[in-house]
């Protein structure tokens, strides 16, 4: 499967750096996915557990308080205020 950069960054730094298949969380509509390829926009994200799929099909999951998720045709970030790994 294809993989995309993404950044978890919060006032503490980078939470993390590096390739993923995906990315799940909720966003202020609702839960949401991010795969490779998937069209730009931008959303607030609610309070939650973030899922992260990386290349080798393994998972980390972290926690939120929220903040906002960038997706580009280069990087996918999120800016978290606070973000603790699982």
């Amino acid at each position: 499967m294809s993989t995309f950069k993404l950044i978890i960054s919060s006032p503490d730094g980078d939470k993390f750096k590096g390739e993923a298949e995906r990315i799940t969380l909720r966003g202020s509509e609702g839960d949401l996915a991010v795969l490779a390829g998937h069209i730009p926009f931008i959303t607030a994200v609610k309070p939650c557990d973030v899922k992260i799929t990386l290349d080798d099909g393994s998972e980390k999951i972290g926690r939120t308080d929220g903040g906002l998720l960038t997706v580009s045709n280069s990087v996918t970030t999120l800016l978290s205020g606070t973000f603790d790994w699982k």
